[in-house]
């Protein structure tokens, strides 16, 4: 059976930096694009970040850009969002998720997906 696990998350200052991972298990990884969401208290689920299985797609929700960075590594079958300078706009529950859309702007049926149970990122100002 295919599991997607998140690592715990954290409560974290503004300014701070926290790294997620988020390891697959069940099956082959590192043919499988991966990705984050994240979803806070009264908002939508949103994309965050993903990347292709090779790695050579790399895209990011703006509000992240040049903060966040997406990676991986097919022989630990994790990847990893590393998450800098974060704001309470930042403090959401972070999903991992694997086959995700590799642009925030397509369409995708969230039960078509493989989603971990979520991980608490808590910001404190």
């Amino acid at each position: 059976q295919v599991q997607v696990a998140e690592s715990r998350g954290g409560l974290v200052q503004a300014g701070g930096s926290l790294r997620l991972s988020c390891e697959v298990s069940g099956r082959t990884f590192n043919r499988d694009d991966m990705g984050w969401y994240r979803q806070a208290p009264g908002k939508k689920r949103e994309f965050v970040a993903a990347m292709s299985w090779s790695g050579s797609i790399i895209n990011y929700h703006g509000n992240v850009k040049g903060r966040f960075t997406i990676s991986r590594d097919n022989a630990k079958n994790r990847v990893y969002l590393q998450i800098n300078n974060l704001t309470p706009e930042d403090a959401a529950i972070y999903y991992c998720v694997e086959d995700p859309p590799l642009t925030p702007d397509r369409a995708y049926n969230p039960s078509d997906k493989l989603w971990g149970r979520g991980t608490t990122v808590t910001v404190s100002s």
